[in-house]
This record gives C-alpha cells, structure tokens and sequence, in this order.
C-alpha cells in the first residue's frame, strides 16, 4: 500500500454535509484510465454520494475507462474526435448523448479535450472537471510537471465548475499535497491521484448542494 502522506483538504466536510435530496444522474467524460471515474462509481456504489452515472463517453478506442465501465457495468459510448469536424461538433453530439441518457450533471474525469460553448450552455454550471494542481497555480497540461519545475513545496488537486477559459471557474474543492524532496512526476503524480478520488465525489455533491435550482 502506498505510503500516505499528509494532505488538506478545503472545505473539510464531513459525510452529514453530503447528503442529497434526491439522486443526482451523471455523464462522465473520460480519456484515459479513468480512475477517476472509477472513484466516483465506489464511492456511489458505497452509499457516500446520492449519484447515479447514466452513461460514460470516451474519445480513445484503447482508453482504459472502457474496461472499467464493462466491468462496473455502466453503458460507454466511444466518441471519437478524430472523427469530427471541430470542437464544437464532437460537443454537439456529447450533448445529444447525454440528453438521450437523462444526465443532469457533466462531470470530466480526466477529459483531455477543451470543451465549448456547446456543451457549457447546454449544462450550464453543471459540468465538473479536476485538475492535478492547485488552481489558479499551473493550469493547462503538465501541471504536476509545471509545479515541479517550478520548486514549489505544495501542490495538490482541485475540482471546479468548468467555463470557457481552461482551467478556470469557481473552485468547488481542493487538496493540498506536499512534494517531497526525491519525488518525480510519476510518484507525485499518484499521490495526488490518492487525493483526487478522496474529494471528486465530495465535490460533485457540493456543487449539487450549491447550484442546484
């Protein structure tokens, strides 16, 4: 078990302050692995998020999140940008999908694609997206590799209500991860991963509890 080391996590709420009305529907945007999406599918599954996710969409035929959605038996779709025209295209039909499937929330769980207008207006202030540093520090792609370069001695994960501008909106949650002396990208990078699945799930009731009609 990898060793832990300690972290802050802001607001520190507590499982009381989590608890939703009425069960939230989700659509997941994943590219890669998707431990995140994963994460958030435990954490339903063990009764500490009111949630339910409808359906994942993935744009890489190999992508990992595929397999786990089989294996947690959620519906995936592959969207494949490549086979799109433009951003705004591939964004039309995630929409279209999203509304055949009933999903009130968009949550992008390590999506490595820029999102537009599209999507934004048709889920306004209901699309989610985590970022392995502290925001508004080291936006963009590389961040863990950007706060190393940089020397900082704290870094961490932040989820946010995702706009236009990459990387920018309200902050909904943060953890602050310490670097340590002999840490490289990928030992960092999985430490913050450990706290990513921590407040995802937090977050997404969060923004439930604070944006919600």
């Amino acid at each position: 078990m990898m060793e832990q080391t300690p972290s802050f996590i802001s607001p520190p709420l507590i499982p009381e302050d989590l608890r939703l009305p009425e069960t939230l529907k989700l659509g997941v945007l994943a590219s890669g692995s998707g431990s995140n999406f994963e994460a958030i599918a435990h954490s339903i599954a063990q009764g500490q998020l009111n949630a339910q996710i409808q359906v994942l969409i993935y744009n890489k035929p190999k992508a990992k999140a595929r397999e786990r959605a089989e294996r947690l038996g959620i519906p995936a779709i592959l969207l494949n940008h490549r086979h799109f025209r433009s951003r705004e295209a591939l964004d039309h039909e995630i929409v279209n999908t999203f509304k055949q499937h009933d999903v009130e929330w968009v949550i992008m769980a390590g999506w490595m694609r820029i999102v537009t207008p599209v999507l934004l207006d048709a889920y306004c202030d209901r699309v989610l997206n985590i970022h392995p540093s502290l925001l508004p520090s080291f936006p963009g792609v590389d961040g863990v590799e950007q706060a190393l370069a940089a020397g900082v001695k704290v870094t961490g994960c932040t989820v946010h209500i995702a706009k236009e501008e990459v990387d920018s909106g309200p902050i909904l949650m943060q953890a602050a991860v310490p670097i340590l002396p002999d840490d490289t990208s990928e030992t960092l990078h999985a430490r913050i991963q450990v706290q990513e699945h921590l407040i995802f799930p937090r977050a997404i009731a969060l923004a439930a509890l604070q944006y919600s009609e």
